[in-house]
């Protein structure tokens, strides 16, 4: 039997847990008008919020969402202000636990992790195997299964109220991503099933983290099970390594069979086996054994950034500090991958200078 963790919710609810929430939430965003204006007032509100957390009549607030368009349309959804201190008061309590399960090669939104050493990671496993498998899921976050998720959950989170709190989060991001939904019918179903509730917002922290408790089943099957020692996953980016091909094309029906009991399906064209000495891209870049450089489009759309910075300081509209911010975050991201030539283009670039200079 898992370990099962109750009492948590004096824990999660405590006003030295919901202070530490408040404060992680208006990190960086002090200026913002709503997080000013919590400030204000902050603790008698936070008091206002535990009582409505321990009498049950708290609801999360309506999403705010826009649509980036980088490479591929997203839906990004920014809960309210209090919404987020909440989130960030489930996650300091519910992290722990699952902290300790997650594997090591599981890379996103967990601290010390990140794309960097996900990207060395991969690249190390590149120069010890012949062939990798590069497996994404299919419409991630809008086809995460809310029934699926929580049994997930409950394995490890034995507290009533606490998992009553993760049911209304997540009910709360139902509707936001349904058109970005392709329905699916898994062995089985009938065709109430694709009325199942589903769908996490883009945005949202503790969304991050049940992307992570969603796809750790599939994490232990293939490394308990498939004894895949070479793995690493960013998210729903998979990379599985090993020296002969039939490996790797059976391991890739074994996921996608365990992805479906996940109610989860893989992007079948892109699930494909390939020599790690031929260039695979990954998490924006494409990797060899030898080096890595950024994905094409990466480079396009920092470009048109940084022309859009450079008109902006041609009007005065932003200072010359502003503008080498931007050129000094894309260097130190770019620097550590083969792309020296790539850096003397951008720091080649003439700088207009701005009116009445």
């Amino acid at each position: 039997m898992p370990k099962s963790y109750r009492h948590l919710w004096p824990q999660l609810v405590s006003f030295e847990n919901l202070w530490l929430a408040y404060r992680a939430a208006r990190k960086g965003k002090s200026s913002r008008p709503s997080v000013a204006s919590y400030e204000l007032d902050a603790e008698p509100r936070l008091l206002r919020l535990q009582e409505r957390l321990e009498d049950g009549s708290y609801q999360p607030g309506r999403y705010r969402s826009f649509v980036v368009r980088e490479w591929k349309r997203r839906r990004v959804s920014a809960a309210p202000f209090e919404d987020r201190i909440v989130h960030h008061a489930l996650c300091n309590v519910l992290e722990p636990i699952w902290e300790a399960r997650f594997i090591h090669d599981s890379y996103a939104c967990r601290k010390g992790k990140g794309t960097l050493a996900a990207l060395d990671r991969a690249q190390h496993f590149a120069r010890g195997h012949a062939y990798l498998l590069s497996i994404d899921v299919r419409e991630f976050f809008p086809s995460i299964d809310h029934g699926v998720l929580l049994e997930t959950l409950s394995r490890h989170v034995g507290d009533r109220r606490v998992l009553e709190l993760c049911a209304t989060i997540i009910a709360s991001g139902r509707d936001i991503l349904a058109e970005e939904y392709t329905p699916v019918l898994f062995p089985g179903d009938d065709l109430f099933a694709l009325a199942r509730p589903r769908g996490l917002p883009i945005g949202n922290l503790t969304s991050q983290f049940w992307a992570n408790v969603t796809l750790h089943p599939l994490d232990l099957f293939i490394k308990q099970e498939l004894r895949c020692g070479a793995y690493v996953r960013y998210c729903d980016d998979l990379l599985c390594f090993a020296d002969d091909k039939t490996t790797l094309h059976a391991w890739r029906d074994a996921v996608r069979e365990r992805l479906a009991a996940l109610r989860l399906t893989i992007h079948e064209q892109r699930a494909q086996v390939a020599p790690t000495a031929a260039p695979f891209p990954f998490l924006g870049w494409t990797i060899t054994p030898q080096r890595r450089r950024l994905r094409r489009r990466n480079v396009v759309r920092f470009w048109r950034r940084y022309r859009a910075r450079l008109a902006a300081y041609g009007r005065g509209e932003i200072s010359s500090e502003q503008l080498k911010s931007t050129v000094a975050g894309w260097v130190g991201h770019t620097k550590h991958g083969s792309t020296i030539g790539l850096r003397r283009a951008v720091l080649r670039t003439l700088i207009p200078r701005p009116p009445n200079a």
